[in-house]
């Protein structure tokens, strides 16, 4: 029950206040007035934020201020907010990339350099702590409408065995007609392969060497030199090279099977790097095989990184090239082959295999990879799960493993249609995986339709979830102010107190050391009701303190113990009043973008209590504890968790 003052209260806001202004506003102004006075007042009380929570903006210094794509929080507690271009196309051309490292500790911000366009790629934790970062934006999308000139992917062939061709931006190809297209990228294609073949006459005498070669490929995205639709075409052809003389040109080429003036979408880079949350800095590692445009990268059980999915260097999204990062290496290698849509959420479960819920993010074909299902990667089979209602709306949903990672159970909640559908759905659904066959099964609907919708688990087995957008990327005034908390062991949504700051497209939420929640970013299309003005990014954040934190005594303090913990070992801790512990809790620490949070779990832990000290056990499951660094709660009988203690499990 929200908290109510006393008529004399009431009395004195609508009166004192509200007379002051009605002198020079109508009736209808001064109640409005009034109401959002009360409002102020009431959620400001110790009763109402003991049962809902509050809200507090960050101060930002204005030279701090960016467009956050990406939230991730390190084991120093530390926030990097990555941007990129930050879906400003004006800072894509200028070269100007954002990376914002924050302290909420002591609210301080510092710039980092960055040195490539981060914006919609991908990330993963390391074991070492480092963050995995891949793939990123090469080109901004043209619209149908805008697009002058006719483009399309040029496959560059390399029939020579003994180097590499290396081709600058604005390359020129022409055509058998005597059209000419130049390149938007530099391409190198490796040498062409050699093999070597050996045969014998019938008499048994051996034949001299033959050689085979096999020609090397790279792609680039080409436009034509000239506006219109002129340089259109439709047919496969091959293309001279430009500039290329002797037996470079002879065995240089481009193919290409259409050029067209259709959108011409986002292209992905294949760059990676690692960044170095001690040093504060990105450091650069092997690049992917693939360009990757809005690719989930998510953590396997021995420490590397599966990255899927993504629209490649020609914008076309990839048919299913998946690929592995070695940390010890710093290499990629192939993965297994398999489709899903633009940033699917994939969430490690016991014995290794990924569940795919259905949720994803922005780019596919509506009747293609988005059934959910069991993904085992040393077969590489996938098996489809049923039960799942609101099918068609999966897209823009949220979804995470429900705490203790244990239970193993799946969450799926709310969801849109595909691109820019106004359908939006307040169904949620779980799933347990530990079930012979799992299907889904209703959960209890949100509010209302949502998409966007950020859910991050808090240490006392909630799930903390807030905004998003009833329409697409806010259209039409659609943000929804609303936060509750879902219980997995009610089944049941509790609410919460109501952000100030609305959230859509292009938003995070995570779950910070000290207990509390940060909000980030927002893209909305339009910035008003009837989308006649384009909106703005938000740039503004917002914390929430839950209930937890009000009102219940002190917290637990965890004190002295070891930082390093062992898989299917035990640790002890200082904990003064340790007859009051509850639970303890390993919480892997979040690194999300476009409502896709796969790295964020929670792991319970074995407890024992004595003196002044709780002694945890950590499960020996490497598919459940994937190496790396922690979040270490323990909440006492109140439930009111201490501060994170960051422990690495090896």
């Amino acid at each position: 029950m929200a908290y109510t003052p006393t008529k004399r209260m009431r009395k004195t806001l609508l009166g004192g206040g509200a007379i002051v202004v009605l002198a020079g506003l109508n009736a209808p102004a001064a109640l409005s007035f009034a109401e959002d006075r009360y409002h102020a007042y009431k959620i400001d009380q110790p009763e109402y934020k003991a049962q809902y929570g509050s809200w507090d903006r960050v101060n930002i210094p204005d030279e701090y201020r960016t467009n956050a794509i990406h939230a991730a929080l390190l084991h120093t507690g530390k926030v990097l907010i990555v941007a990129g271009s930050g879906n400003n196309e004006k800072s894509f051309d200028e070269g100007t990339f954002d990376t914002v490292l924050w302290d909420p500790k002591a609210n301080t911000f510092k710039k980092i350099a960055t040195p490539e366009d981060f914006f919609c790629g991908g990330h993963a934790a390391l074991p070492d702590g480092r963050l995995l970062i891949a793939g990123g934006t090469a080109r901004y999308e043209v619209l149908d409408d805008k697009v002058q000139r006719a483009g399309g992917g040029m496959r560059v062939k390399n029939e020579n065995p003994d180097k590499p061709l290396t081709l600058k931006k604005g390359t020129v190809f022409r055509s058998p007609s005597g059209v000419e297209y130049v390149s938007q990228f530099d391409v190198t294609v490796p040498k062409a392969k050699r093999e070597f073949e050996v045969d014998y006459f019938k008499s048994g005498q051996m034949k001299p060497w033959k050689t085979k070669v096999t020609a090397a490929e790279a792609r680039v995205f080409v436009e034509s030199l000239k506006d219109g639709p002129q340089a259109v075409t439709t047919e496969a052809a091959q293309y001279e090279i430009e500039g290329l003389k002797g037996k470079a040109a002879d065995n240089s080429y481009g193919l290409a099977e259409k050029i067209t003036m259709d959108k011409q979408d986002f292209q992905g880079i294949r760059a990676a790097y690692e960044f170095d949350p001690t040093a504060e800095k990105y450091i650069r590692v092997d690049p992917m095989k693939e360009a990757r445009w809005y690719p989930t990268l998510v953590g396997l059980e021995d420490g590397k990184v599966l990255a899927v999915s993504g629209l490649d260097d020609v914008g076309a999204i990839l048919p299913g090239d998946n690929e592995i990062y070695d940390p010890e290496t710093k290499k990629w290698s192939k993965g297994p082959f398999h489709y899903f849509p633009t940033y699917p959420a994939l969430f490690l479960t016991k014995g290794g295999k990924l569940f795919y819920p259905g949720a994803n993010a922005g780019y596919g074909p509506a009747d293609k990879g988005r059934v959910p299902g069991v993904w085992d990667l040393n077969t590489n089979t996938f098996t489809a799960v049923d039960g799942l209602t609101d099918t068609d709306e999966t897209e823009t949903a949220a979804s995470l493993m429900l705490p203790p990672a244990q239970d193993q159970k799946v969450m799926i909640l709310g969801g849109g249609g595909v691109g820019e559908s106004k359908k939006s759905t307040a169904r949620t659904a779980i799933i347990d995986l530990k079930e012979e066959s799992p299907v889904f099964e209703e959960g209890p609907d949100l509010p209302q339709g949502t998409r966007y919708l950020n859910s991050v688990i808090m240490p006392d087995d909630t799930v903390f979830t807030s905004g998003g957008s009833a329409d697409y990327r806010g259209r039409g005034a659609s943000n929804i102010l609303k936060a509750q908390f879902y219980d997995p062991k009610a089944n049941a949504f509790k609410e919460a107190a109501e952000p100030t700051v609305g959230r859509n497209y292009h938003s995070e939420a995570l779950l910070l050391p000290d207990g509390r929640v940060a909000t980030f970013g927002s893209d909305s299309l339009y910035g008003d009701k009837d989308n006649t003005k384009l909106g703005k990014f938000e740039q503004r954040m917002e914390v929430f303190t839950p209930p937890s934190l009000y009102g219940k005594g002190e917290r637990p303090v965890i004190g002295a113990g070891p930082q390093d913990v062992v898989r299917g070992g035990s640790a002890t801790y200082e904990v003064a009043d340790s007859a009051s512990i509850a639970t303890a809790r390993l919480m892997r620490p979040s690194a999300v973008t476009h409502t896709t949070d796969v790295e964020q779990r929670s792991i319970e832990l074995g407890l024992k209590k004595r003196g002044g000290a709780v002694t945890v056990d950590v499960p020996d499951d490497s598919t459940l504890v994937p190496p790396g660094w922690y979040m270490l709660f323990v909440t006492d009988t109140d439930g009111t968790p201490s501060e994170a203690k960051w422990v690495k499990v090896g």
